[in-house]
C-alpha cells in the first residue's frame, strides 16, 4: 500500500530528473532531485511503497532512462497515468518500474489517497475512499521483466540459465567420455 503523490498533464522527463543533476552518477543520490522543479518536497515525503498518479502524456520529453530510474528509486511502487509518452513507457518496463493506464484511477484518485495495486490483475484499490479502478493488467512476459528489476536482470537470470544448462550438458558428456560411453571419435 502506498500513498498518493498527485500531478497534472504531460510531465516531462526534465521535470522528473532537471538535466542540471545528470552529471550524478550514484542512482539513489540523484534520486533526491526527483520531481524537484514540480514537487520540491517529494524527494523527503516519498516513503517506499508509494504512487505517482499523473495525467495524460507522463514522461514526455528526451529519452532518459533516468527518468524512470530515479522515480524508482525515490522509492515509488508504480505510476498510474491514463497515458505515457512511448519512449518513457518502454525505458519503465526496461528499467523494471512498474506503470498502469488508468484514465479512471488518474481522475478519482486524490493527493494522500491510499492506493493497493494488484499488477496481475490490474485492479487499483482506493483504500481511502473505498473505491475500485481497473488497469490493464501486465502480460506475463512484462510482469517477469518487472519481477526482476528491469530487462537487464531479465537477460542475466536467462543467460545464467541457458550457460548452466550449457554447463550440465558439457559435465554430463564429460562424465560420458570419462566412463568410456563416448568414444574418441565423437571428441571434437
Amino acid at each position: 500500500m502506498g500513498k498518493v503523490f498527485k500531478y497534472g498533464e504531460n510531465i516531462d522527463t526534465d521535470v522528473i530528473i532537471p538535466a542540471r543533476h545528470l552529471n550524478i552518477l550514484d542512482i539513489d543520490e540523484l534520486a533526491r532531485y526527483c520531481m524537484e522543479d514540480l514537487d520540491p518536497d517529494f524527494a523527503e515525503a516519498v516513503q517506499p511503497g508509494d504512487v505517482i498518479v499523473a495525467g495524460r502524456n507522463f514522461g514526455c520529453g528526451s529519452s532518459r532512462e533516468h527518468a524512470p530510474l530515479v522515480i524508482k528509486a525515490a522509492g515509488v511502487s508504480c505510476v498510474i497515468a491514463p497515458t505515457f509518452a512511448r519512449i518513457f513507457y518502454r525505458n519503465a518496463f526496461n528499467t523494471g518500474l512498474p506503470i498502469l493506464e488508468s484514465e479512471e484511477a488518474a481522475k478519482a484518485v486524490a493527493a494522500g489517497d491510499e492506493l493497493e495495486v494488484d499488477f496481475a490483475s490490474g485492479k487499483i484499490r482506493n483504500v481511502s475512499k473505498n473505491e475500485e479502478y481497473q488497469a490493464e493488467p501486465f502480460p506475463p512476459f512484462l510482469r517477469n521483466i518487472i519481477d526482476r528489476d528491469g530487462l537487464v536482470g531479465y537477460v542475466k537470470e536467462k543467460l545464467a540459465a541457458g550457460l548452466n544448462q550449457a554447463g550440465q550438458a558439457a559435465a554430463g558428456k564429460a562424465a560420458a567420455e570419462d566412463e568410456g560411453v563416448v568414444g574418441k571419435e565423437d571428441r571434437r
